[in-house]
């Protein structure tokens, strides 16, 4: 995602902003944060990394993130209210790049840690692969694969950088 095409984004924004917001709480159901693995070695992993974001997000909402090791979607209600009064308090880059890079990451709550400086794009982006990293190490590496996920860390990091310039 190149820096002209997130300045674009910003100024669209405003139009379409309210809609964002619903598709991004939508979207925050199946954040991938909220889906443990049923395979311990795996699991272990997940809880060792994912764990401090979990509670780095219950510390700044107040409410507990709820977790699954199965398909059922958490009910994270509580916490999707919470968000909705963060999109209030951010301007329109910073949501902007919330948006975008919670696409990218498959979770609201990652993009959420970017954009208030939890974590850098790169931890985000290895935080949101835990689960690819540790196929890999079981299979191999899939070139595909491999190349998408330099192109999604590519993107990461001109988010993170538009983010940290000014407009």
């Amino acid at each position: 995602m190149k820096k002209t095409d997130l300045e674009t984004a910003v100024r669209e924004l405003a139009q379409n902003r309210e809609k964002m917001q619903c598709q991004l709480l939508d979207f925050s159901d199946t954040d991938l944060l909220f889906f443990f693995s049923d395979k311990p070695e795996l699991y272990l992993r997940q809880v060792k990394s994912w764990q401090p974001v979990l509670d780095w997000v219950e510390s700044i909402f107040r409410v507990k993130p709820k977790v699954t090791q199965g398909l059922d979607v958490p009910d994270n209600n509580k916490l999707k209210v919470k968000m909705s009064e963060m999109f209030k308090q951010l301007g329109d880059k910073e949501f902007c790049c919330w948006y975008a890079a919670a696409l990218n990451l498959r979770s609201v709550l990652l993009g959420l840690a970017i954009v208030l400086r939890k974590v850098d794009a790169k931890q985000a982006a290895e935080l949101a692969a835990i689960e690819e990293i540790w196929q890999n190490e079981q299979w191999g590496q899939d070139e595909e694969a491999l190349a998408l996920r330099q192109a999604k860390d590519k993107d990461l990091n001109e988010i993170e950088s538009f983010l940290l310039c000014a407009m």
